[in-house]
């Protein structure tokens, strides 16, 4: 795979942060017209994604930098030498739904309905994401002699020469299935947040299963758990209580 796509001057445009791009503009659209198909103030939706956006990253930057604490502690200097890599998505889930909770707060917008309608645009904007993975090698599979494998030769994150698993592919392919089953979801969701509640126990269960398959465990670990498996457990069984929760909330 290649990062670098292309070059024009002094500008490269490169595969991981094209992908991110294409990923948020493709969350933005949609999210906005299931937001009108719904009548909600879809007019929100814009600047849903873009604080969500910021507070996703700086959830997944602050949640990879707990993970690497003895490598900040040996060297200080790690902060900074790693402000534009190194990000756990389970950081950016957690920071953008927290951001949205407190942007719907301050509008006084109805935070479930925005939930459900966008959750399904965050799985979308993941599989686009994986993408960016594979071009740029990040997020790696363990070494491999089976037929499906992939080799990388020029990333600066991925062992090269290896035949690898492709848990980015895998990753991409349940993240745009898992966005066409939220939709169905969505379209027969007897309560609010039940689509909400749907993204964290399906998100968590596929990632739990995809870690054991990953290769670049060294990002942190919790015992035997890598530290997204451990965050996994929480979160599926905080979707649990919330899907068990919203179908015994009154009805309005």
């Amino acid at each position: 795979m290649k990062n670098e796509l292309l070059r024009i001057g002094p500008f490269t445009i490169y595969g991981y942060g094209l992908m991110i791009a294409i990923g948020i503009l493709a969350a933005y659209f949609t999210g906005e017209y299931r937001a009108k198909k719904r009548k909600l103030p879809y007019e929100h939706v814009f600047y849903l994604v873009v604080w969500c956006v910021v507070g996703g990253f700086l959830g997944a930057k602050l949640l990879y930098w707990i993970t690497e604490w003895k490598s900040i502690l040996e060297n200080p200097g790690f902060l900074s030498a790693t402000l534009t890599d190194g990000f756990v998505v389970f950081g950016g889930i957690v920071g953008g739904i927290f951001t949205a909770y407190v942007y719907c707060r301050v509008k006084k917008l109805d935070f479930l309905k925005f939930f459900d309608t966008l959750m399904p645009s965050v799985a979308l904007a993941q599989g686009f994401g994986r993408i960016g993975c594979l071009l740029a090698g990040c997020c790696y599979g363990k070494e491999t002699s089976g037929a499906f494998s992939i080799t990388f030769h020029t990333s600066a994150f991925a062992p090269n020469g290896v035949a690898l698993v492709p848990t980015q592919i895998y990753s991409s392919i349940l993240d745009f299935l898992h966005y066409g089953l939220l939709l169905l979801i969505l379209r027969s969701q007897k309560k609010d947040g039940e689509t909400a509640a749907a993204y964290l126990i399906f998100y968590s269960a596929g990632r739990f299963v995809v870690e054991f398959f990953r290769g670049d465990l060294a990002r942190g670990s919790v015992g035997v758990l890598s530290t997204s498996q451990f965050i996994s457990v929480f979160t599926f069984f905080a979707g649990i209580v919330m899907l068990v929760q919203r179908r015994h909330a009154p009805s309005h």
